[in-house]
C-alpha cells in the first residue's frame, strides 16, 4: 500500500470501490491510495429513503472490507489508515432509480426531466475505530431526450448500466443536460468538497486520541 503525506501528517488510504470514476476523481485530489473491493450483494440491502440505503450500503462495503483487511491495520498507530466508501442511487419523482433492470426500464429512467444523484460517502480511520460520513445530493435537470437518441443507448447497453440508467458525464449525454445543481464529481460518485472534509475530521480524531 501507498503511503502518503498531507500537511506533515502521513497517512494511507485505501479506497474501497472498483469504480474507475471514483479511482479517478480520488488520484484528481492528488492522494496515493491502495484498491480494495467489498464484493457484497448490494441487492440484500434495502431501505425505503435513498438517504438511508447509502449510507447502509457504504457502511456494509466499509465493514466488508475491515473482514478482508483482518485488522491489518488496526493496530498501526504510527501511521494513520484511512478507508473510505461510498455508495449513490439516484431519486427521481421520489422514486430509488438504482441499475435498471430491463431495457424497458432504462428507457423509462431516460425519459425523465430531473433527478438528483444521492451519494453518501463514509471515512473509517482503521486505527481508531472512528468513523464519519456526510451526503451530496447534486440535481441534474434534463432537456427533451429524443426517443431515436433513447432507442441508440438502450440497444448499446454500455451507457446505462449506471444508477438512474444513463452515464450523465458521457460526451453524447452532456448536450442534454439543461442544468446541474452541485458538481460533476458528485453525479460521478465522489464529491471532492464533502471526501476532502470527511478526511480532515478523520486525521482530526485521530490526533486527538493519540
Amino acid at each position: 500500500m501507498a503511503s502518503i503525506s498531507t500537511n506533515s501528517s502521513p497517512f494511507k488510504v485505501i479506497l474501497g470501490s472498483s469504480s474507475p470514476a471514483r479511482r479517478e476523481i480520488l488520484a484528481d485530489m492528488g492522494y496515493e491510495f491502495t484498491v480494495v473491493s467489498a464484493d457484497i450483494d448490494e441487492k440484500a440491502i434495502r431501505k425505503d429513503k435513498p438517504e438511508e440505503l447509502v449510507r447502509a450500503l457504504a457502511e456494509a462495503k466499509a465493514e466488508a472490507i475491515k473482514l478482508k483487511l483482518h485488522g491489518d491495520y488496526a493496530a498501526d498507530r504510527d501511521q494513520t489508515t484511512l478507508l473510505i466508501t461510498s455508495d449513490q442511487v439516484m431519486v427521481s419523482k421520489g422514486m430509488i432509480r438504482e441499475r435498471p433492470r430491463s431495457a424497458e426500464e432504462a428507457r423509462e429512467f431516460i425519459k425523465e426531466d430531473r433527478a438528483f444523484a444521492v451519494n453518501y460517502v463514509l471515512v473509517s480511520n482503521l486505527s481508531t475505530g472512528a468513523a464519519t460520513g456526510g451526503w451530496d445530493m447534486p440535481e441534474v435537470k434534463f432537456q427533451h431526450i429524443p426517443d431515436e437518441f433513447i432507442d441508440r443507448v438502450v440497444n448499446q447497453g454500455d451507457m446505462t448500466c449506471v444508477a438512474g440508467g444513463l452515464k450523465l458525464t458521457h460526451p453524447l449525454v452532456l448536450p442534454f443536460i439543461k442544468e446541474l445543481v452541485g458538481t460533476a464529481d458528485s453525479v460521478r460518485g465522489l464529491p471532492r468538497e464533502l471526501t476532502e472534509k470527511l478526511i480532515r475530521e478523520s486525521k482530526e480524531l485521530s490526533r486527538c486520541q493519540i
